[in-house]
């Protein structure tokens, strides 16, 4: 068995960063908030769906750091296990928020499952032919099958052919491209993470990867802007999740995982940071905690009816920072989350 990597806090650092951006992502989405033109609503725009992709990149580097200790017959049959866990509980979810992402979470588990040991290159032409064929399918079939925009509800997602559309094909997050994200992640953490050369390049090489896919959708969708479907397949929003999406969300995410990992000792020394590395180790529990608690407080407010922007970015500003005393108060008798230590019960 190889020996075991050391834990790097910069990893659940941004983990909690990931967290913060999809709390402001859903909040907005849920509020229906209003458009702003502004500073404010540029920063909005550019964490939705980046958080989503940084955090299903982390999975896959949690993944692949985990079959790095070696074991993996181990790893394998505890990964099932936990990938039903998921599973169940967002189904769960769903009967409440539509855009639960855990259920897909449990796919990309299973799939990724079977890359733990290719070779880099299976695991880049596996990403490749998932774009491929995600633009194909969304070029060839019906995108909008299902789906009722004005509600975001799912017309037939309990049904066998809904859910199967919705989890590969036209879901938030559907297996068909996003599981490349996840194996993206497994190859990062094939990377010395821990090297401050790594951390640089993914800065570096993320912040240029982003910035072009942003600027190419800025002048082709100008330069189509008469033709709404070559519009809707230059794009960087993550609904559907076009090429260009996919290299910005791919981007995005190792521009803050360099961040963080650069900052790692920072983290470690500094008692605020570790606590919102603390903090990033729960993201399950406080996932699910910012839809039935956060999301019901708003309702309480009546603030599902679109209100301005800056008032939706507030009330996720005051949940995160509560998810942060949470947690704090929470980890002084308690390891894990209550989400986190019920799959450890659960799956073993």
């Amino acid at each position: 068995m190889t020996s075991r990597p050391p834990r790097l806090s910069g990893l659940d650092f941004a983990r909690f960063l990931a967290f913060a951006g999809m709390v402001i992502v859903n909040f907005n989405v849920v509020t229906e908030a209003s458009a702003d033109d502004g500073l404010l609503g540029f920063f909005a725009l550019s964490v939705e769906g980046r958080a989503a992709a940084t955090f299903v990149v982390l999975a896959g580097i949690g993944l692949g750091l985990g079959a790095a200790r070696g074991n993996n017959s181990n790893l394998t049959f505890l990964t099932v296990k936990r990938s039903a866990f998921l599973m169940v509980i967002g189904l769960l979810n769903m009967l409440v928020f539509d855009a639960d992402i855990i259920h897909y979470y449990a796919v990309y588990f299973l799939f990724a499952l079977l890359f733990l040991q290719a070779q880099n290159r299976t695991i880049i032409l596996a990403i490749a032919g998932l774009m491929i064929l995600a633009t194909a399918m969304q070029i060839g079939l019906d995108y909008d099958k299902g789906w009722n925009w004005e509600t975001y509800a799912y017309a037939d997602f309990w049904t066998l052919p809904g859910f199967v559309r919705n989890m590969f094909y036209n879901g938030w997050h559907p297996v068909i491209p996003w599981l490349g994200f996840f194996l993206f992640g497994i190859l990062l953490a094939r990377l010395p993470l821990a090297q401050k050369k790594t951390q640089i390049g993914l800065l570096v090489g993320g912040g240029v990867v982003w910035a072009l896919a942003e600027i190419s959708s800025n002048i082709l969708t100008k330069i189509f802007a008469d033709d709404p479907d070559m519009v809707f397949m230059l794009q960087t929003a993550p609904v559907p999740a076009v090429p260009l999406y996919l290299f910005a969300g791919a981007g995005a995410a190792c521009v803050v995982i360099g961040l963080c990992l650069l900052a790692n000792r920072a983290v470690e020394r500094s008692g605020f940071l570790a606590l919102l590395a603390k903090t990033g180790r729960q993201t399950l529990t406080l996932y699910f905690a910012h839809i039935f608690i956060g999301m019901s407080i708003l309702e309480a407010l009546g603030m599902l009816s679109g209100p301005p922007l800056w008032q939706s970015m507030l009330a996720a500003g005051l949940f995160i920072l509560g998810s942060v005393i949470y947690v704090w108060a929470y980890s002084k008798r308690f390891k894990r989350g209550p989400l986190e230590a019920l799959m450890r019960l659960t799956t073993g």
